[in-house]
């Protein structure tokens, strides 16, 4: 199985500027995160960045470097623009790698790509998780996923999906109805990346916040399949990147 990295990094967060520069243990997190990326099967890791500094770092690590535009609203957009400058064959397969994900196993990257091989009527494949913490359920920087029984994404949401309505005022989840949490690592073929730009965005993924709703609304299928092991920590906020900071140094 042949497949290709590019991890999207992008200066200008709203939470954390700056974040890919951050540094965790002596280097900046985009390095941790590329190193991760190298320990998996993958063909090629690309770094694509619309910021000269994160260039320039990347290029003092001897990384692959494409620079892309700085109007992508979303990681999917920028991978797309790599796909195309590159010249990516159709069927090759393509792992988004996001840049804040310093402590990301490598075998999770494996996984998705022969899970995106085996599922060919798939646009994409991700990967979840199950929830055994009802604060998880109920907290909206957790994104939960629905899946319908061959394990294709039905509905991804920040709210608490499925709504348990004779459940919720108790203490626990039941266990008849898992609640799944998704983890933001993807794949696609190429020729679905370079579809993808043409696909307007939607309401529910401006409002959700949540680019892979754009994938669904326009009736493209998304297979899951739940992570072997833990996919580690990533970082969205200060606290995140203490936590991080501590893990790697240890």
């Amino acid at each position: 199985m042949s497949f290709n990295i590019i991890i999207p990094a992008r200066y200008a967060s709203s939470r954390l500027p700056g974040k890919p520069l951050m540094d965790i243990a002596g280097k900046p997190m985009i390095q941790h995160v590329y190193e991760r990326a190298l320990e998996s099967d993958a063909d090629k890791v690309i770094i694509a960045t619309d910021d000269e500094r994160i260039a320039d770092t990347v290029t003092a690590f001897d990384a692959d470097v494409c620079l892309t535009a700085e109007t992508h609203r979303s990681g999917t957009d920028r991978l797309a623009e790599v796909v195309e400058k590159r010249q990516f064959n159709d069927e090759e397969i393509v792992i988004n790698v996001q840049g804040d994900e310093p402590c990301l196993p490598a075998l999770l990257i494996n996984q998705v790509a022969a899970d995106l091989a085996q599922h060919k009527e798939a646009d994409m494949a991700s990967l979840f998780s199950r929830i055994h913490q009802d604060k998880q359920v109920f907290d909206p920087n957790v994104v939960k996923v629905v899946m319908d029984n061959q394990g294709y994404a039905l509905y991804f949401s920040r709210a608490p999906i499925p709504w348990m309505r004779d459940h919720f005022h108790k203490t626990e989840l039941p266990p008849k109805l898992p609640h799944y949490r998704h983890i933001g690592l993807y794949g696609y073929r190429a020729h679905f990346l370079k579809n993808y730009a043409g696909m307007t965005p939607c309401l529910l993924e401006t409002e959700e916040s949540l680019e892979q709703l754009r994938v669904l609304f326009h009736g493209k299928k998304i297979h899951m399949s739940e992570a072997l092991i833990s996919a580690g920590h990533g970082v969205d906020t200060e606290a995140d990147l203490i936590e991080v900071r501590q893990l790697l140094a240890e």
